[in-house]
């Protein structure tokens, strides 16, 4: 765009429309400024994409830490490009001042949570308490980590419904990382019998409903162990591995408890 011609012939263009520091803000310096902050978004955009796709897709590294990679090349083009397009449209950074002493008054206020958020989304992105594709839980909830963003993180739950996240509750709250030891996970599955059930049958029954279980893992074996003796009931405590990258905690516990009622039943064991 011949920006020349639009002062010359477009003399509109040129109305002042306010002064920044000693710099005289005009039309047709704000529309260069606004032409020239759209092109810096979209090559910024491009070029991250660009980075992900061709360059760090062909690496060793893990998802996280290309994001984290992507993200990093992201911020730093619109910081530095920021700059650039201001000096271009001849605007003083040094008028700046005055402004950024009042961002940092707004930032300790009602910026802080955006500032935290972000910088608790950089600080995910690196150490990598968790990543895309982990099965965690959060204050009660459990899902698969879909995205990591800048600011907050997007969690899938097994009913296929996206939570979002604020990244600073991954930092502050305790989570529960099913994954993060990429290993199988035990979990216990407490039964009560009745007291004059026969506690080697039971012990069998329970074997067997682990093992028919799909999700349950074959090595390490499963096993039961006697929790309580005598009283009202008799306490057993099955313990099984499973994939926690697959299945959800509570998929596991919901087939293994059906089936163990199932055998329990058909061999004449009541539950207490």
């Amino acid at each position: 765009m011949d920006w020349q011609f639009l002062r010359t012939r477009l003399p509109e263009y040129d109305l002042e429309l306010f002064t920044l520091g000693k710099t005289v803000i005009t039309m047709s310096s704000l529309l260069k400024l606004v032409v020239m902050a759209a092109v810096l978004y979209f090559v910024a955009f491009r070029l991250s994409r660009w980075t992900m796709a061709r360059l760090l897709d062909r690496t060793e590294l893990d998802r996280g830490t290309r994001a984290a990679v992507s993200a990093l090349v992201h911020y730093t083009i619109l910081i530095v490009g920021t700059v650039v397009v201001l000096q271009n449209a001849g605007i003083d950074l040094t008028a700046f001042a005055v402004v950024a002493s009042a961002v940092g008054v707004g930032v300790g206020f009602g910026l802080q949570n955006i500032i935290s958020n972000f910088i608790s989304g950089l600080i995910i992105m690196f150490e990598r308490p968790i990543q895309v594709g982990d099965r965690i839980e959060l204050a009660g909830v459990e899902g698969v980590v879909q995205q990591i963003g800048a600011r907050r993180s997007t969690i899938v739950t097994p009913d296929r419904i996206a939570i979002l996240v604020p990244n600073q509750r991954f930092i502050t709250d305790n989570v529960t990382n099913y994954v993060y030891l990429e290993r199988d996970i035990r979990v216990r599955v407490p039964v009560g019998v009745a007291p004059d059930s026969d506690v080697r049958l039971v012990e069998r029954l329970l074997l067997e409903a682990a093992v028919d279980h799909p999700g349950v893992q074959r090595e390490p074996a499963p096993s039961v162990a006697l929790t309580s003796l005598g009283g009202t009931a008799i306490g057993f405590e099955l313990l099984v591995w499973y994939d926690g990258r697959r299945y959800s905690q509570k998929e596991v516990l919901s087939g293994l408890y059906f089936t163990i009622a199932d055998r329990l039943k058909s061999n004449g064991i009541k539950t207490a």
